[in-house]
Parts: C-alpha cells; structure tokens; sequence
C-alpha cells in the first residue's frame, strides 16, 4: 500500500467526541500515523506477518495502520471503554479484524515477549509525570522486535497536531513537536543473535 494511500483511509476513522483530559487523549491524525506504519514496514520491515500491540489504542488509528499493512494480528490496548468502542466500529467500518482489551497498560498480565512488533501514542505525561515511561516500560518487556513509540520533545522537527479539545486549550490547533523512537528490545535469554 501507498503512503498516500494509507493516510486517506486513517483520514476517514472516527476520533474522540468527548476526550477525557486526565487519560491525555488526544487523537493521533493520519498524516504521523500513516508514516509513522509506513516507516516501521518500509524501512525495517516490523509490521506485515508480525503480532503488533497498539498500546493505549485510543480510536485505534495505529492499530488500524497496521492491520492494513498487512500485520498477521492486531491487538489494540486501553484503558477506556469509549475509546475502544470507537476503535472497534473504526476498524469494523475497514472491514479489518483487531482484537481490543480493555486494560491499564500497567497492569497488563503478558509474560515474556508476546508480540513482535509494539506501536503507541502514549500519554506525554503532562498531566500523569512519567506516564509515557510507564508505557515503554511493559512495551519493552513483551515485545519481541521493536516498540515504536511517539515522545514529546522542544528539538526536532516532526510535528502532532493537537486540536482544541479542552477548556483550558486557547487556540484552535497547535502543533508540539515530537520524536518517534524505535526501540530493539533485548532478546530472551536462551536466543541467539
């Protein structure tokens, strides 16, 4: 699939009507999405035929890029039932199969690395200090491959647009600049290379 064309059809979910300020939701648009997926299956190869987990899913827009990029299974994990609802109905509107928990990842029960590939928008940790280290922390553990992984920054040049969802927002959109970062996790003890 097209980068392009990947992008459109994240164009069309549905985002959050009512996010909640204290999960940090915020949506994750299709243009950082689409190449966010594009990249991990395009340049190293971690998405089509792997189990990938979309951590703290949200509306299910990475999971989704990874369905239709060809990933064998998709799990999407969060913490609030909405967000899975809208997640579900997205990827049912693409006809893609995802399988949704509802879950705080901290408490996630997995043991060992079950998935191959971990993609996410966590939490900044704005409101929760720490919340994003918390996300990478269990990503780490369970994944096999790689966690790729979005993080506030002042420094680069890749962009999240945030809408004005909140009260306390004053403008109608501002972009916050953010690294994406690839982690390798270490292999389990027992593998070689």
């Amino acid at each position: 699939m097209k980068l392009k064309q990947l992008e459109c059809l994240l164009g069309h979910l549905q985002q959050f009507s009512n996010p909640k300020v204290e999960l940090e939701q915020y949506p994750t648009g299709p243009h950082i999405a689409s190449r966010l997926l594009y990249t991990a299956e395009n340049s190293f190869d971690d998405i089509s035929n792997k189990v990938v987990a979309d951590f703290g899913c949200g509306c299910g827009t990475l999971g989704a890029a990874a369905a239709l990029l060809g990933a064998e299974q998709v799990i999407g994990i969060d913490i609030d039932s909405q967000s899975l609802g809208i997640a579900s109905m997205n990827a049912e509107n693409l006809e893609l199969d995802i399988d949704f928990v509802q879950c705080d990842i901290s408490n996630l029960g997995w043991r060992g690395q079950i998935v191959d590939t971990v993609v996410m928008n966590p939490p900044f940790g704005t409101r929760k200090k720490g919340a994003d280290i918390d996300f990478l922390f269990v990503a780490l553990k369970v994944a096999s491959e790689a966690v790729y992984s979005l993080h506030k920054t002042s420094t680069r040049d890749l962009r999240f647009d945030v809408p004005q969802l909140y009260k306390f927002h004053k403008k109608k959109e501002v972009d916050i600049a953010v690294d994406l970062w690839r982690f390798v996790p270490k292999r389990s003890r027992g593998e070689n290379s």
